[in-house]
């Protein structure tokens, strides 16, 4: 018989271990040692059953056990120090607070940060890649600052999927259900006890309601919005089920329930728990970009006009991309939105075709039909940015369109790279032989804060112990592997009897190299297997063999993907090379740390420049293994010879993508053969491999401090987070008014703004480097005034085409009034600062003292053939 309803009966709790509920509801535990450890001792086998998860574990303990425990004075006396602990965490300043109390410009009181998926940890199975995870060490990464952040996403009952194969190799999927209440999730409750409940208007007299529930990342509490309640007919229930799946509708609903939901859900809580409410929303990736239509709704319920709420809302708006490829966008078709927006449906005081001109693809070759997320994003924030310095200069080619007339290095975009949530990924036993260096409390601060001072300690751990710390994880990710891959053979059909080679898989004296990421084509999961007989010799070479542990999951609607993955698993059957790779399935955070800790090298051989950040690298070099990788990504910026080696591309425009990949493999076997392997087996006269540990002592000590999730969490309140509060806090209603009226009036007289001509005074100097030339341009204004534009000269290198690279602007003066015919003469120096071929142009801009930045209207005027002599460029 199979029961109707599944539901968990919990252990009451004797009054001594009552602080045992609160570390479990609390995820800080996922990355503090001394809680988990004290949850371990409730009952070890206990928390190995339930796979590290506290919540799990006090459902499961038996009440004798509790009784014991609540009588057991050194328990006691541990929990009471973690419990204290916790408090201080949650109560103390922190870092933000000190930034508070250093005046100049307030940061905001809280900040409201969207995401599809969260990757806090694997007890909370919420996230499929790259993205998520980065998500969740953003939050994490704000709590130990103490950034007042409130992370929003979607509760998925089925999260993303379980991985595991099939005898012959292939990709198979499971979606567990997952009871809520068995999770670290809270039910967000008013007064009298009811839920909060949000609901959206669907079309044709339909709605969508959710539940919020909280799981609290240490200070910051997460919201997540649940379909799944009995109000729903059977469509609107399933709108959550799963993460990224579903066709355009059901993908639409979500990313509806997520943005204009979640700003809505954000409302309840902060009115039920007296939290500030955000003066700054971050928009993680497109998918979340309806927020910004439910802001604009909210104000223009209000009465106020559409383009006056549009101003409002951007000034406080953050929107990170984190795709290079217009194809990993979510695009939908223009009719299916304006079905779902206006009269008898969602956000029916906004004109649906300003909804749908927000995410229209105006630039040359979009597709009218299409409604782009992306884009939507971009209309709707004043400040965006890129997750890697290489990401952000792709990101503004990408989207030059939205600003024609500007050159692609202009293009509002900045970028902030990445990090990792050290706390999170480093091994316990790093942790540790850095606290016995520099002490606890120095080594939490070093992880969670970051500041090179702290890891310059690591150069005085001696050689024997950073080379002992290495066997030892390299020990444990084998006896790791072995468990795994004797469960995945169980799950694919083996015998007990069949399995008696894998106790012989891997070996902790050999060189270990790592390759673990989602498995879309770009990632080139089987660029290793391009020559199969160059492979096995590596991994088989006599005096210095090499093994190699690879996981990844495809999506599942990524047949293309699954058959990636069953190449290289049926590569890893060989008998002949199975000891020395491995594909382990079923790749998640729990197999992540243990295996980044593990691994000697970390592989990452993607297309440039498809790898917007690629973070699994920063991970592994916390942990002191070294970096191979195409420079791409964050890679790109911060390799160094030093810390890895760089996979050199041949991405020219003529090579075409069999010969590309033959020559990138080729080059990454001759560097693991021809320099990485050598370095590894290498032994000076003390018997160690002297020259290796160098380069994880460097990995540390120089690349440690830069990939923290810290950092880069201290540079979006610095650089994006606060200048957004204060544009925030400037635009009030009067203000927002004047811009949105300053705008419009100057979209419609730019047809009008001319450079009519350019001229040079060239008897002010000679073309030697250090001389000024005396610029005077006219210009026509049209019906637009001096203090409505900026007139510039734009001024560089000049490539063969005429071309200017490295461009400084220097503003020009309006010198005396319009003449007869209203044009306006503006004049300024041009100094040469450069020598070689050097050319300058001018220009006009829109300028307002609430512009963000002179394109931020995607306007400007340049001179014309005709202008004059010197009105393009001057060649010397």
């Amino acid at each position: 018989m199979k029961a109707i309803r599944r539901f968990t009966v919990r252990p009451v709790l004797p009054d001594p271990l009552r602080p045992l509920s609160d570390l479990a509801r609390n995820l800080r535990w996922s990355w503090h040692a001394e809680t988990r450890e004290l949850f371990q001792a409730v009952d070890p086998e206990g928390w190995r059953a339930a796979g590290g998860d506290p919540v799990r574990l006090l459902g499961s303990v038996s009440a004798a056990r509790l009784a014991e425990l609540a009588k057991d004075r050194r328990f006691l006396r541990r929990l009471s120090a973690a419990a204290d602990d916790l408090d201080d965490y949650l109560g103390g300043r922190r870092w933000y607070q000190n930034q508070s109390a250093k005046g100049g410009a307030e940061p905001p009181a809280a900040i409201a940060y969207f995401s599809p998926e969260f990757g806090v940890t694997a007890a909370l199975p919420q996230y499929s890649g790259g993205l998520g995870i980065l998500a969740g060490d953003h939050l994490k990464a704000a709590s130990d600052l103490g950034v007042p952040l409130i992370g929003v996403g979607l509760l998925y009952r089925h999260g993303y999927f379980r991985q595991s194969l099939s005898r012959d190799g292939w990709q198979q999927e499971h979606y567990p259900l997952l009871d809520p209440n068995e999770l670290p999730l809270t039910l967000l409750r008013r007064p009298d006890s009811t839920p909060v409940r949000i609901s959206l208007a669907l079309p044709g007299g339909r709605s969508l309601g959710a539940h919020v529930w909280v799981a609290q990342v240490g200070r910051v509490p997460l919201l997540m919005l649940d379909s799944d309640v009995e109000e729903n007919g059977p469509g609107e229930r399933n709108v959550t089920d799963r993460l990224y799946g579903g066709g355009s509708e059901h993908r639409l609903l979500q990313e509806m329930l997520l943005g204009i939901g979640g700003v809505r859900a954000v409302r309840a809580y902060c009115a039920l728990t007296g939290h500030p409410d955000p003066e700054v929303f971050h928009t993680n990736e497109g998918h979340a970009g309806f927020l910004g239509l439910e802001r604009i709704r909210e104000l223009t319920d209000g009465g106020t006009d559409f383009d006056v709420a549009l101003e409002a809302v951007r000034a406080g708006t953050v929107f990170t991309t984190h795709t290079p490829v217009p194809a990993g966008i979510d695009r939908f078709d223009r009719d299916l939105v304006a079905r779902h927006f206006g009269p008898g449906a969602e956000l029916p005081g906004v004109d649906v075709g300003r909804v749908l001109q927000l995410g229209r693809e105006t630039y040359p070759g979009g597709e009218p039909g299409l409604f782009n997320m992306a884009v939507m994003g971009l209309r709707l924030a004043r400040r965006a940015n890129g997750v890697s310095t290489l990401h952000g200069a792709v990101s503004r080619s990408m989207f030059a369109g939205l600003w024609p007339g500007f050159d692609a290095e202009e293009v509002p975009i900045t970028s902030i790279t990445n990090g990792v949530h050290a706390p999170t990924w480093v091994a316990p036993e790093v942790f540790r032989l850095g606290a016995k260096q520099i002490g606890t409390q120095r080594a939490e601060d070093a992880l969670s804060v970051g500041g090179s001072q702290r890891w310059d300690a690591v150069a005085e751990i001696s050689d024997a112990a950073i080379w002992e710390l290495r066997r030892e994880l390299r020990e444990q990710l084998v006896t790791e592997v072995r468990t795994r891959l004797r469960a995945s053979w169980r799950e694919r059909g083996a015998g007990a009897a069949e399995l008696g080679w894998i106790d012989g898989v891997l070996d902790p004296d050999i060189l270990t190299i790592g390759f673990a990421r989602r498995v879309p084509s770009y990632k080139r999961l089987t660029l290793m297997l391009r020559d199969r007989d160059r492979l096995r010799a590596l991994l088989l070479h006599p005096e210095r063999p090499v093994q190699i542990v690879v996981a990844g999951k495809a999506h599942p609607a990524d047949d293309g993907g699954k058959r990636l993955v069953q190449e290289l698993v049926r590569f890893a059957d060989d008998p002949r090379v199975r000891h020395r790779i491995v594909f382990l399935p079923d790749y998640g955070m729990a197999m992540a740390q243990k295996l980044y800790p593990g691994c000697d090298v970390w592989l990452n051989n993607p297309l440039r420049p498809l790898e917007a950040c690629g973070t699994s690298g920063m991970k592994a070099a916390l942990n002191g293994c070294l970096n191979l990788s195409v420079r791409d990504g964050w890679w790109d910026e911060w390799y160094d010879p030093d810390f890895g080696w760089a996979i050199p591309t041949a991405d020219g425009p003529t090579t075409d993508e069999d010969r590309r990949d033959d020559l990138e493999a080729h080059a990454l076997y001759e560097l693991i053969e021809h320099r990485v392997a050598p370095r590894f087996y290498e032994r000076g006269a003390n018997g160690l491999p002297d020259r290796w540990i160098e380069m994880v002592r460097r990995t540390l000590t120089t690349l440690g401090p830069k990939v923290l999730a810290g950092r880069m969490v201290r540079e979006y309140v610095e650089r994006l987070y606060t200048p957004a509060a204060l544009a925030h806090r400037s635009l009030d209603p009067d203000s927002a008014a004047e811009l949105a009226g300053w705008k419009s009036r100057v979209r419609t007289a730019w047809p009008g703004v001319t450079v009519d001509h350019v001229e040079v005074d060239e008897a002010s100097g000679v073309a030697e480097l250090g001389s000024t030339l005396a610029l005077r341009v006219r210009v026509a204004l049209g019906d637009l005034s001096p203090e409505d534009v900026e007139v510039q000269a734009v001024a560089g290198r000049v490539d063969a085409h005429d071309g200017l690279g490295e461009a400084r602007t220097f503003p020009l003066k309006p010198s005396g009034g319009p003449d007869q015919q209203g044009r306006w003469v503006y004049e300024g120096p041009l100094t040469l600062d450069r020598t070689g071929p050097f050319g300058y142009t001018v220009r006009v801009l829109p300028a307002h003292r609430l512009l963000a930045s002179g394109a931020d209207l995607g306007l400007v005027a340049l001179p014309t053939e005709s202008a004059g002599e010197g009105a393009g460029v001057l060649l010397r």
